[in-house]
């Protein structure tokens, strides 16, 4: 049974940081490219960022690049998600998702198959 759990979110003043994990299990994380999407109350869920699966290829939403860095340890069956220079607008819950199957990395939330109960991250100005 795939499953992954999401940690580090929190209350945080604009500027400060947040480091989210997430925790799989029951899949070889090797074999899945991965993301982490957000979703503020009242939107659609947004791509956030993504990562292939060594590491190779990374990929940011715009409004996050520069500030935020996706990254993983394969060995540890662990993704995380580096926050820094937090504005009001990333106040979202975060989620973590993975995408099967060996394919590259993907913006589009259809094309990952398991996803994290999220966590959630407020930005106060």
């Amino acid at each position: 049974q795939v499953q992954l759990v999401e940690s580090g979110g929190g209350l945080v003043q604009a500027g400060g940081s947040l480091r989210l994990s997430c925790a799989a299990s029951g899949l070889a994380l090797n074999s899945y490219a991965m993301g982490w999407f957000r979703q503020a109350p009242g939107k659609e869920r947004e791509f956030v960022a993504a990562i292939s699966r060594i590491g190779g290829r990374t990929d940011y939403v715009n409004s996050v690049k520069g500030r935020f860095t996706i990254s993983r340890d394969n060995a540890k069956n662990m993704v995380y998600l580096q926050m820094n220079s937090l504005k009001p607008e990333d106040t979202a819950v975060y989620y973590c998702a993975a995408r099967p199957g060996g394919f590259d990395i993907s913006i589009s939330g259809n094309d990952y198959d398991y996803w994290g109960q999220g966590t959630q991250v407020t930005v106060s100005s």
